[in-house]
């Protein structure tokens, strides 16, 4: 009587057992990914890309910054990229004047089309910009998580008030609706040249990043080896990225944008290398890369540390290269109202041309009103064409494949 009590009792233990180690291990088989990663991308076979097709029409996310006085310019720029398909998030450096971040925020409160679509928002508590060190990184990310959070969009760009468009909002939708929605336009090389002493080795503190007041960054007297549990790229700190790589960077699965941002914390200059290192390290992203930044930039003498201002003799080269951007610009100079005139149909105080606001019969392509009956028209011109080419161009099998992280 008294073993078999024991018996009963040996199979209980046994059971519990048995069960507690079954919920161990199924606790430890979970899966830890939040978001499956995106498919592998495959670059369009035909080099071609259709005039139209099922696919949703593209939307963009565009992070605008500026800095003290650059308010007329960005409100310029502002008015060129606008469609109400778009969102549009504006950063004004907290340490410009306080006259400024009024006179920004008015000119979006008072604008009846900003107002009636709710697209177009304004940062309001502001980071405070060194542009050598990590808080303009800080600022990039800080955008994209707001944009993640509050609209649905397609690809994330990220401009400063010197950029103009080259192309129409319209022509710019048109030539992207119909891409894979994994690509990510970002100039990268694994090549550092010159910047290997000057960006990858030294160590740099950002007083950004914690004081109010703005100054120079501290750099460390000792400098760093070249790190071996990743590789270090470089390239173009103005990027399109896909919304599927900025939710990787912002909440992603793995520990690898988190490291990166740790590390390029003390790099000079972190926003040209931040997202070309964590999309080139990355096994689910690294060949989802267009190997360009889509802008035109007229470097100085080598080492091209700083794009000159572009004039009316630099107009012809813009329109060739068929990107449908350029940077940068000074405020009013003639050759925004010669883009304005030729290139975006655009009216002085007025948006960009567009199927949203034209209306049927007009002779003279003006656009300062939503017609609501066209909010959802597109009318492609030139721009969409050039910008085709190019894009056809890049993601041909002959050309996409060969550019990738290396």
């Amino acid at each position: 009587m008294v073993s078999a009590t024991f018996s009963l009792m040996g199979i209980k233990e046994f059971m519990i057992y048995f069960i507690l180690t079954s919920i161990l291990f199924s606790l430890l088989f979970i899966p830890t990914q939040l978001t499956r990663p995106i498919a592998r991308f495959r670059p369009i076979n035909n080099a071609h890309i259709p005039e139209s097709g099922n696919s949703h029409t593209a939307r963009f996310a565009y992070l605008i910054s500026a800095s003290n006085g650059d308010v007329r310019k960005l409100k310029r720029t502002l008015r060129a990229l606008y469609h109400p398909r778009n969102y549009y998030m504006l950063h004004m450096d907290r340490g410009s004047p306080e006259k400024e971040h009024l006179e920004l925020a008015q000119f979006i409160s008072s604008d009846p089309v900003f107002a009636q679509v709710g697209n177009v928002w304004v940062v309001e508590n502001p980071n405070l910009v060194t542009y050598r060190g990590p808080t303009m990184l800080s600022t990039t990310l800080h955008g994209m998580a707001k944009l993640l959070r509050n609209c649905r969009w397609d690809w994330f760009i990220n401009l400063s008030a010197s950029d103009y468009p080259l192309v129409t909002q319209d022509d710019l939708i048109h030539a992207f609706s119909n891409l894979p929605r994994d690509l990510n336009f970002i100039q990268h090389s694994s090549h550092l040249g010159w910047k290997l002493n000057k960006r990858a080795k030294p160590i740099i503190i950002d007083p950004g990043l914690y004081s109010l007041n703005k100054s120079e960054i501290w750099w460390v007297i000792k400098q760093r080896t070249l790190p071996s549990a990743f590789k270090l790229y470089t390239g173009s700190a103005w990027t399109i990225l896909s919304r599927s790589f900025a939710e990787y960077c912002i909440v992603g699965w793995e520990n690898l944008p988190r490291t990166l941002l740790l590390y390029y914390t003390n790099f000079v200059s972190s926003p040209e290398g931040y997202f070309q290192t964590v999309i080139c390290n990355s096994r689910d992203y690294k060949n989802t890369t267009v190997n360009h930044d889509l802008h035109y930039v007229a470097w100085d003498t080598p080492p091209k540390q700083h794009p000159r201002s572009l004039r009316l003799r630099d107009y012809r080269s813009m329109v060739f290269r068929n990107v449908p951007f350029a940077r940068k610009f000074k405020q009013d100079d003639p050759v925004l109202d010669k883009i304005d005139r030729e290139l975006l149909s655009r009216h002085r105080g007025q948006f960009t041309f567009g199927g949203w606001c034209s209306k049927s019969g007009e002779r003279h392509k003006t656009c300062s009103d939503l017609q609501t009956e066209n909010s959802g028209v597109l009318k492609p011109g030139p721009g969409s064409r050039r910008l085709k080419a190019l894009l056809t161009k890049m993601l041909s099998v002959r050309n996409f494949r060969p550019r990738q992280c290396r």
